[in-house]
């Protein structure tokens, strides 16, 4: 489905169909921020009462896992909001 990270290939390789003209746009992020913000704010909460990390750890760790797990959301979500835009006959694929 992707021709690059988050640049959707032209054409479906297997059946041809035009990938071009979805509009996914922003939703994508949108969605990937409201998944971290429901992960991660729990998790931190039960980290601090937890365990006593320094808080210069913290500045570390938080940032660096938001980071990666939004890299490894975006392009499944990219492509979870493409198959709901085409299975509901939205956007360009009418």
């Amino acid at each position: 489905m992707f021709a690059r990270f988050l640049k959707t290939a032209p054409n479906c390789p297997s059946c041809g169909l035009a990938l071009d003209a979805h509009q996914a746009d922003d939703f994508p992020a949108y969605i990937v921020i409201l998944l971290l913000g429901h992960i991660l704010v729990p998790l931190m909460i039960e980290v601090n009462s937890a365990l006593a990390i320094p808080l210069g750890w913290q500045a570390l760790i938080w940032p660096s896992l938001a980071v990666l797990l939004a890299v490894a959301m975006i392009q499944p979500v990219k492509g979870a909001v493409i198959a709901v835009q085409w299975s509901r006959r939205m956007a360009g694929f009418r």
